[in-house]
């Protein structure tokens, strides 16, 4: 069943289109993912499918026995609303009954005249049969640690609000979830279990994210927002990437052999053809399309590593750091809660340190007391003397927000060196970080949240410090500025502080890691953040089985694999047969001319301008042409792999 038709959508931005001719649908069952550059749309195509925005031109026209819900990007609520409220506000009547049962049951006590009420709510969830949906419901809470439904959400941090907004959208009785980056602002633990709650649940997935292993575990389809265009790639992400990479390769191939085919066509035009026959006429207009066509333009893969400031002996040194706060709004005592208790380290040269916790941990404050930005209860923090802060917090503050974006990164270098000696200048640090061309001389009140935080991130690391903390700076970015970011941060040479809930990006930049437990205790992990989670993962597993002390050790999986790997080696791959050779040469001239008429059923789906029986009879063509393809390309990359 097809839960939405999304038929030649498109929408305007600051300059240009965003996208255009975006026809496509989403199947019951199918869990996908929009990607894309910051800027890209992906949030606006979103919103635009969920209604919250018009398209100025295009439908998106839904089934009937869909049901839809939304979470977005940021969600919105009253300050007044308790959690309940939040939570329950649905046009649901399933929702309506539970919600008035759970009432009636708390207040049951207090107002003996509600017992009438109670058993014929009681008979409605029997008849209705929702004492499984209510125990869905109450175990989805508990895994998302909301326990307190009276707590106001004016009282909630950043995280927790998060958390019942993504509550309030998976307990709701509909068939497609659409979410707009729904990992941000959630600490690891609630991640993993949110990406085994969607990979099992019946529901359909449309949702935008850069947590890559979240869409590795989640997605069997990609659709790629780019040029203005939507493109589907059947597969997770890692599928994706191969597929990216093997197209790069064909468009790139295909564009040197039209450019040696435009060198003979251009001196001739240049003889300055008669064009009165209509051979020639048409020679000309399909050279004319030639030069003029889009062009490829591969992925520029900028990577940079600064000629960093020299660190002294002394870098950084905590000795017995305790900070402890009050509890918070609902407890009526005002005890104050340790966050931070007893804490020593000393940091050395070239460290890449990852601080792992739940949200509320500690984090945060560990960080600001470091920069002293906020003071110790007890305990003192000795910074070395060359030591020099790059400090990427959650909400960077702009004094003066009339500045140009180009203005504003000027303040601190007018160049920066890199380490082989070339100079960059900072239009071009703009660039690379999705900042071209006008925009670089907007306001910077122009510009959105995200786009704000990337800005701040550019100016942060053209200062060139020597001790970089970064808290949450994948919030924001786009999974292209990341790649850029960790190729930075894999070559950096200074110490390196870092708070993410990415796992994917915690794994390529940080190698030990700092675990803030819920007493206040600091613990030290050696090893990759899904090392950790895999590793506590395994311990509370073999709490819950009742196996402790059984011997066993971190590295013993490790042992067995070694040894199962050791008695069965893996095969030698053979050379590729004279007949395999020639198939491969088949498949390599095949895919190219596939590809253009994929292209062709993309462009008459999109045009608007043909009948409902050819937009099904091409939407045919197209589906088969994609299995086809995926084919042809899983075979082209084995016969490649053997060459």
């Amino acid at each position: 069943m097809t839960l939405f038709t999304v038929n030649n959508l498109r929408k305007i931005g600051r300059e240009q289109d965003l996208f255009s001719g975006v026809t496509f649908g989403l199947q019951e069952g199918e869990k996908a993912a929009l990607i894309g550059r910051n800027g890209s749309g992906k949030s606006t195509l979103l919103n635009t499918i969920a209604g919250v925005l018009q398209p100025d031109d295009g439908s998106v026209v839904f089934n009937r026995e869909c049901g839809v819900s939304f979470l977005p990007q940021n969600p919105v609520y009253e300050k007044t609303d308790t959690i309940r409220d939040h939570i329950f506000k649905s046009k649901s009547e399933k929702l309506k009954i539970i919600r008035e049962y759970e009432q009636v049951c708390e207040e049951m006590a207090a107002r003996p005249s509600l017992a009438k009420r109670y058993e014929e709510l009681n008979k409605l969830m029997e008849d209705k049969n929702l004492w499984n949906y209510e125990s869905q419901i109450s175990s989805i809470l508990s895994k998302l640690g909301i326990h307190d439904l009276d707590r106001k959400m004016g009282e909630l941090s950043g995280g927790m609000i998060k958390k019942v907004s993504l509550a309030q959208v998976l307990v709701e009785d509909s068939k497609l979830l659409l979410l707009d980056e729904p990992t941000n602002h959630l600490d690891i633990t609630t991640i993993t279990w949110l990406q085994k709650y969607l990979h099992d649940t019946e529901k359909s997935v449309l949702m935008v994210t850069h947590d890559r292993y979240f869409l590795d575990a989640v997605c069997n389809n990609i659709y790629e927002l780019a040029r203005r265009k939507l493109t589907l790639y059947h597969g997770n992400y890692s599928e994706y990437l191969e597929k990216k990479e093997m197209e790069a390769e064909i468009e790139a191939n295909t564009e040197r052999r039209i450019e040696s085919v435009l060198r003979f066509e251009r001196e001739w035009l240049l003889r300055g053809p008669c064009a009165r026959g209509t051979k020639i006429k048409a020679r000309i207009q399909r050279d004319e399309q030639l030069i003029n066509r889009e062009k490829f333009q591969a992925d520029k893969g900028f990577t940079f590593e600064v000629k960093g400031r020299r660190l002294g002996g002394k870098v950084l040194e905590l000795h017995g750091i305790s900070k402890s706060f009050e509890k918070g709004f609902s407890d009526p005592d005002g005890k104050r809660e340790a966050v931070l208790k007893d804490f020593s380290y000393v940091f050395t040269k070239g460290q890449k340190i990852g601080i792992f916790g739940d949200n509320g941990s500690g984090k945060s404050t560990l960080l600001n007391i470091i920069t002293g930005n906020l003071e110790p209860d007890s305990g003192t923090v000795t910074v070395g003397e060359n030591t020099f802060f790059g400090y990427y917090n959650q909400n960077p503050v702009f004094p003066d927000t009339n500045m140009t974006v180009l203005e504003y990164v000027k303040e601190v270098a007018q160049a920066v060196e890199l380490k082989d000696g070339t100079v960059v200048r900072p239009e071009k640090f703009l660039e690379e970080f999705g900042f071209e061309g006008r925009v670089q001389y907007c306001a910077v009140s122009t510009l959105s949240g995200g786009e704000r935080k990337r800005l701040f991130l550019v100016r942060l690391l053209l200062t060139n410090p020597n001790f970089l903390i970064l808290d949450e700076p994948t919030n924001d970015f786009d999974i292209f500025t990341m790649n850029i970011l960790e190729q930075f941060l894999m070559q950096y040479q200074g110490c390196l502080l870092i708070v993410s809930h990415d796992r994917y990006f915690m794994d390529k930049v940080a190698d030990t890691l700092f675990i803030l437990e819920d007493d206040g205790s600091v613990s030290g992990f050696v090893g990759k953040c899904s090392e950790y989670v895999e590793y506590r993962e395994n311990v509370q597993l073999t709490m819950e089985n009742g196996q402790l002390g059984t011997g066993k050790g971190k590295n013993s999986g490790t042992e067995e694999k070694k040894s199962e790997e050791e008695s069965n080696p893996e095969p030698v791959k053979k050379k590729l047969s004279y007949k395999e050779q020639k198939e491969f040469e088949s498949l390599d001239a095949e895919i190219p001319t596939l590809e253009s008429r994929k292209s062709e059923l993309e462009n008459v789906m999109g045009s608007g301008t043909v009948s409902g029986d050819e937009i099904v009879k091409a939407t045919a063509e197209y589906n088969a042409l994609c299995s086809e393809l995926d084919e042809k390309y899983q075979r082209w990359t084995e016969l490649a792999e053997r060459m």
